[in-house]
């Protein structure tokens, strides 16, 4: 349930006329070329027939979608997950019933209550699990979208910014690099490894200190956070991130090195991209 909650980063589309469009001519191309469900066996101008069922489909997603956009987006303060799926799983109801009635009308069927119960159960079972696919891809490509963003920008600003990370061994250099070029920072007893980019290539330097200190060193800058006991993470220089909420593993930069994000960390990752 926690999932559905979440903030899904709606987009308000200008090219949804045209998306509609595109739907339309989804349906007539599938049912004119493939013929599916029993079209085939229709006698009369199927590339007529077809494209009246494309003109029904454009029809019913410019207006939901429209309405949708103008009448209930306006009026909702956080677009959720569950607003998403919603909406989604009800544009396609709605398609399939007006085309439901359509094809009855051609193939002259008896609209009886049963026949129609019977086909709302199935569209409704195909329709969750189309919206389920379609939220859930949508929800991920925003999210990779807004964070590559979002660090984009972050890099931008940062670009001129040193960092110095002290060496407390009495006779231990400390080391000063841009920002943008460290990768990440790994806890080893009582020393850190610092990874970061020199010559384009990923180097490491042991010094004598504790995480704690480096992290609380670079507690100013927002973009570098802890994702892990171990380890410390630049969130510029991600590159990818696979897992779930028990857990990521990332890549950085051009190091090939698996970086953990253990759970406890998760909601910080995602705070930092939502």
């Amino acid at each position: 349930m926690s999932f559905l909650t979440r903030k899904y980063p709606f987009k308000q589309s200008g090219h949804w006329l045209r998306e509609s469009i595109v739907y339309g001519l989804i349906v007539w191309a599938i049912l004119y070329f493939m013929q599916p469900f029993g079209f085939v066996t229709y006698q009369g101008n199927k590339c007529l027939v077809a494209g009246l069922f494309g003109l029904i489909t454009f029809a019913c997603t410019a207006t939901y979608v429209w309405m949708t956009i103008k009448l209930i987006v306006p009026h909702v303060t956080t677009w959720r997950i569950w607003h998403q799926g919603c909406t989604t799983l009800g544009l396609i109801v709605f398609i399939a019933v007006c085309n439901f009635f359509y094809y009855s009308l051609i193939n002259e069927y008896p609209l009886t209550l049963e026949f129609f119960l019977i086909f709302l159960y199935w569209t409704m079972i195909i329709g969750i699990i189309l919206t389920a696919l379609s939220t859930g891809i949508r929800y991920n490509k925003a999210l990779k979208e807004q964070m590559n963003e979002l660090l984009l920008n972050t890099t931008e600003e940062q670009k001129d910014i040193t960092i110095t990370i002290h060496d407390t061994n009495v006779r231990g250099n400390d080391l000063s690099i841009p920002i943008n070029s460290l990768l990440y920072i790994e806890a080893q007893k009582n020393n850190i490894s610092v990874c970061y980019i020199k010559d384009e290539k990923p180097i490491s330097v042991e010094l004598h200190t504790t995480l704690s200190n480096a992290i609380e060193e670079l507690k100013e800058h927002k973009n570098i956070l802890q994702c892990h006991r171990s380890f410390v993470i630049n969130a510029n220089n991600i590159t990818s991130a696979k897992g779930n909420s028990n857990g990521y593993q990332l890549t950085l930069g051009n190091s090939t090195n698996i970086i953990p994000v253990s759970r406890s960390y998760v909601p910080l990752l995602k705070a930092l991209i939502a």
